[in-house]
């Protein structure tokens, strides 16, 4: 490596994370799925991460990009998908599995995001806290 190319690297660890459309945290759902492939319920054991990884990133890009029903997106999914599958071993049905579940899981970290953010924009006092759950007021009053 040239002291160039270490520079390059040197700069780029620097970098703030980078979420595309502020929806979707590219490394964050990478690591997710490499420890959770191998228990999604279309996982064959003859395949490796490197099988699965295009089609979860179609998935997790593919949200950030068109947000939205899945189902609407379908078909520019299918088509990133043959674009950038690789060597990748999965047929069409089983890459489109692991792209909706890809989908989902950015879809429910998104949800969650917002949530920690409402959490914090109310523990300083910019929101106002939300009600709190019938149950705690009725053990509160016992």
């Amino acid at each position: 490596m040239t002291a160039i190319n270490q520079d390059e690297w040197k700069e780029q660890a620097d970098e703030p994370e980078v979420r595309i459309d502020g929806r979707v945290d590219p490394q964050r759902e990478d690591a997710h799925w490499q420890q959770a492939y191998w228990a999604e319920p279309y996982y064959r054991a003859e395949c490796c991460y490197d099988d699965y990884a295009p089609a979860y990133c179609v998935g997790y890009i593919g949200y950030a990009q068109y947000g939205g029903r899945f189902d609407e997106a379908d078909k520019s999914l299918c088509a990133n998908w043959i674009r950038i599958k690789g060597d990748s071993r999965l047929s069409l049905e089983e890459a489109m599995q692991a792209i909706r579940a890809a989908w989902d899981h950015a879809r429910g970290q998104e949800q969650i995001s917002e949530q920690e953010e409402y959490e914090v924009l109310a523990e300083t006092a910019l929101l106002p806290p939300k009600a709190a759950p019938a149950r705690e007021r009725t053990l509160a009053a016992a």
